[in-house]
C-alpha cells in the first residue's frame, strides 16, 4: 500500500518486492531510485496518472526511506543481540 502525505492510500502491485530488491542492491533513497521504483511499478501494470507522477515519486521515495531505515534498525538490533 502506497501512502500519500494527504492520507490517501493506493494499492500497488509488487512494491514490497521492488523495495527489497533495490535495498539488496544497495540503492540509496534518492530521486533516481524513486524513478526506478516508478518504472518497475509501471512494468508490473500499475497505472499512475502522468499528472500525478511527481506525487507518486515523493510517496515511493518516502516508502523506500522508511524501508531502508527499518532494515538498518533491524540489522543494528540483531548485531547488538549477538554481543
Amino acid at each position: 500500500m502506497l501512502r500519500f502525505p494527504d492520507g490517501t492510500q493506493v494499492r500497488v502491485t509488487g512494491l514490497s518486492e521492488i523495495l527489497a530488491t533495490l535495498s539488496s542492491e544497495g540503492r540509496k533513497p534518492d530521486k533516481e531510485t524513486a524513478e526506478e521504483i516508478l518504472d518497475r511499478l509501471e512494468k508490473n501494470n500499475n497505472y499512475m496518472p502522468p499528472s500525478a507522477r511527481r506525487e507518486y515519486r515523493s510517496a515511493v521515495l518516502q516508502e523506500y526511506r522508511e524501508y531502508v531505515a527499518n532494515r538498518n534498525k533491524q540489522s543494528h538490533q540483531h548485531g547488538q543481540e549477538e554481543h
